[in-house]
């Protein structure tokens, strides 16, 4: 317990208390709220109308109405889309093409042409679908009003041109908002770059200052120095999402109560993998390069900015040795989908696992620091007690 409250101590005078909940709190707040906004619903498109008849304008109403379309601009004739996409004002280029209303009259089909400028492609999110959407029922009201014409009633002719209708739902995340990844990625990061970069520095620190052993050799007296890291990394990841809940309006369903475990499991795997990273580190001052291990695969291959599904199975399985991975998980798992705590054995037992092998480490390596210290002090103390022959 005295490594304990020495811990406290440091860390009450140390930059981390302020550091790991005003960074974090910042992160949110700044990303929250830049990124409260990022389901682009009216995404940019001209048109170009060739047809210049009532039938083209009522089509450029319908996609002017679509939530995620905004005409911007109308051009009577064809101009190069090098010219109408240049300086991203519109992301899509909409060619409706002359005798439209009177191909429509004569039963004939049309092809509508649509040019999207894909170098950002989120910018794109939503219009194929509306697009398609809009094709979709414009064609069945004309077909429909064709059958309708030869005497079928509008039940019978939908049957015969649409047997099959498909009812789609976007569930957990309906507007594709950034707040619940990339986000939340963000916040995650900077928690974990002030963490590590406490934790691992906590052997280093202490065999600079001769007092790495000062408790006693026992492993233990070394461990429990994570704990302060750990809780108010818990603390300050929690804060986070609470505040990424207010300003960017984020999905979190778990009960902040339940929740606290999985955090505080990923905050103790995190603090020991890292003293386990830095223990041998010669220098305070080295700590920091070797924090980049978990860093930079965390940013990667754990969810945060692609699916891990898009990764090749040896980076899905090397995410396996990283906590963030399996908090990704509970995350994306109770918070999100509001799942219930022993739905995920399998990540909290991950999280164990990581805890377990890092102590297990950090033992042996501490012992075997202990018995070559030993050795040494015998060694001096031999040496010392041999006479002087001259």
């Amino acid at each position: 317990m005295k490594s304990l409250t020495e811990e406290w101590k440091y860390v009450a005078g140390s930059k981390f208390l302020i550091v790991i909940f005003v960074a974090p709190l910042i992160a949110a707040l700044f990303f929250g709220l830049m990124f409260s906004k990022n389901q682009i619903n009216e995404s940019p498109v001209v048109v170009v109308d060739e047809d210049h008849s009532s039938y083209s304008r009522q089509l450029i109403t319908k996609i002017n109405a679509s939530p995620y379309m905004k005409v911007t601009e109308v051009f009577p004739s064809r101009m190069n889309p090098d010219t109408l996409l240049a300086n991203e004002q519109a992301v899509a280029v909409i060619i409706l093409p002359a005798e439209l209303e009177l191909r429509r009259e004569q039963g004939k089909s049309t092809t509508i042409g649509v040019l999207m400028d894909n170098t950002m492609p989120s910018g794109l999110t939503g219009i194929r679908t509306a697009i398609q959407e809009i094709m979709t029922t414009e064609n069945m009201t004309l077909s429909m009003t064709g059958l309708a014409g030869q005497g079928m009633d509008a039940e019978t002719a939908k049957g015969i041109i649409s047997p099959l209708t498909l009812v789609q739902r976007m569930l957990y995340n309906p507007t594709t908002s950034f707040i619940g990844s990339m986000v939340i990625g963000f916040v995650n990061i900077v928690v974990l770059m002030i963490t590590t970069g406490a934790a691992g520095a906590i052997a280093p620190r202490l065999r600079k200052e001769g007092r790495l052993f000062a408790n006693g050799t026992s492993p233990a007296q070394l461990w429990i120095r994570v704990v302060p890291y750990a809780l108010l990394s818990t603390v300050s990841l929690l804060l986070s999402y609470g505040l990424l809940k207010q300003v960017g309006g984020m999905r979190f369903e778990a009960e902040p109560y339940l929740f606290m475990i999985p955090l505080l499991l990923y905050s103790f795997a995190l603090s020991l993998l890292a003293m386990l990273l830095g223990y041998t580190a010669k220098d305070v001052s080295k700590v920091g390069s070797r924090m980049s291990v978990l860093l930079y695969p965390s940013f990667l291959v754990t969810g945060i900015q692609l699916t891990p599904l898009a990764l090749p199975a040896f980076f899905q399985v090397t995410a396996w040795a990283l906590p963030m991975n399996w908090l990704n998980r509970l995350i994306r798992g109770m918070a999100f989908r509001n799942g219930d705590l022993t739905a995920y054995s399998l990540e909290l037992g991950a999280l164990l696992i990581i805890i377990g092998a890092a102590t297990l480490l950090i033992g042996l390596m501490v012992m075997k620091e202990a018995r070559t210290s030993h050795s040494v002090a015998e060694q001096h103390a031999n040496s010392g007690a041999l006479p002087v022959i001259s």
